[in-house]
């Protein structure tokens, strides 16, 4: 009896162990919200640098909650993918919105004095050297992040440049820039989401082999 109890015993509280799943199976593809939140907020904010539209509660509001809380939201579901790329980028990103939008804000408050052309200037070229680094690991994804990644590094350094020389041509060339890659931004998000729904390539990404 004892050796039968050696036997069975064990093999009864395997199966009353819990089955273990791989959590990141079951999560959710956050990229498609990350690249849509990006493009979208992008999208709107270049028609005001374009010069189509003004600063406005819209696109501050967008600023706040789609492209920066959302962002940052994706950003911690790459993480638990153990997407480090994505976690860097969605985040970055989701910060740097709500960091604009605090910058545009403070003065407007009375809680800091109004930021000079050249700091702007430096803020932008920052976030477009960042950008540009971000763009190395795109050379292993796809041709459609590239570009987001690669049209958002021009217009980082179109704005700075804008700023730092107060030129509104150059701010306004951006702005059309811009929309281009807001544009492209929405186009990956959507691509990679319904090609995923439908479980085949309905929209190319053109990914690399």
């Amino acid at each position: 009896m004892a050796f039968l109890n050696y036997i069975i015993i064990p093999k009864m509280e395997e199966l009353n162990k819990p089955l273990q799943i791989n959590a990141s199976s079951k999560i959710a593809n956050p990229g498609p919200l990350g690249l849509c939140a990006f493009g979208m907020t992008t999208f709107l904010l270049n028609l005001h640098n374009a010069g189509f539209v003004e600063m406005n509660a819209t696109i501050l509001t967008m600023g706040l909650f789609y492209g920066g809380l959302a962002q940052v939201m994706a950003g911690y579901i790459e993480s638990k993918k153990n997407n480090t790329f994505g976690l860097t980028a969605f985040t970055s990103f989701g910060f740097f919105w709500l960091s604009l939008v605090t910058i545009i804000l403070f003065p407007k408050s009375a809680m800091n004095d109004p930021t000079s052309s050249l700091a702007m200037g430096c803020y932008l070229s920052s976030w477009g050297i960042f950008t540009m680094l971000l763009f190395v690991g795109t050379l292993k994804i796809n041709r459609s992040i590239q570009f987001v990644f690669a049209s958002l590094t021009v217009h980082f350094f179109l704005l700075a440049a804008g700023d730092v020389f107060a030129c509104a041509r150059i701010t306004k060339f951006a702005g059309y820039e811009g929309i281009l890659c807001g544009i492209s931004a929405i186009y990956t998000g959507i691509a990679e989401l319904l090609n995923e729904i439908f479980g085949r390539d309905l929209i190319p990404l053109d990914k690399i082999k």
